[in-house]
């Protein structure tokens, strides 16, 4: 009898938990993704990328990063010159398993700008 209630518990607990949508862990859980950011599994990750428009989004710190007159700036808000994009209907690529501080290395091994020159070693911070 113990055992029926444990298991029923343990099913409705899954079948709340698989109802909810994505779960996404974060290291600051006070800082909800993005709303263009619906995963459809647990994953671990850091990073999205728009490559359409060479933009990152840090999960982490919660803030953009993109390349300006070749300085990796990032910022809390994008620049007018982006304000245009709907990042909600725009294809972007999870970052996985790169967790360091530093995009512009993960950039420069992956990725090259659309004039095919390598990004810049500089990473300016704006607010």
């Amino acid at each position: 009898m113990k055992n029926n209630k444990i298991f029923t518990l343990l099913i409705a607990v899954a079948l709340v938990v698989t109802s909810c949508g994505p779960v996404v862990f974060t290291s600051r859980p006070n800082n909800a993704p993005p709303p263009w950011f619906y995963p459809n599994r647990v994953e671990m990750v850091r990073y999205v990328y728009f490559p359409e428009y060479s933009i990152y989004f840090d999960l982490t710190m919660n803030n953009y990063l993109y390349l300006n007159n070749g300085v990796w700036v990032r910022v809390n808000v994008l620049p007018p010159q982006y304000r245009h994009i709907n990042l909600n209907r725009s294809r972007y690529v999870r970052i996985k398993n790169y967790r360091s501080d530093n995009i512009r290395d993960y950039h420069n091994k992956n990725y090259r700008s659309n004039t095919g020159k390598r990004s810049s070693n500089t990473i300016k911070r704006r607010n």
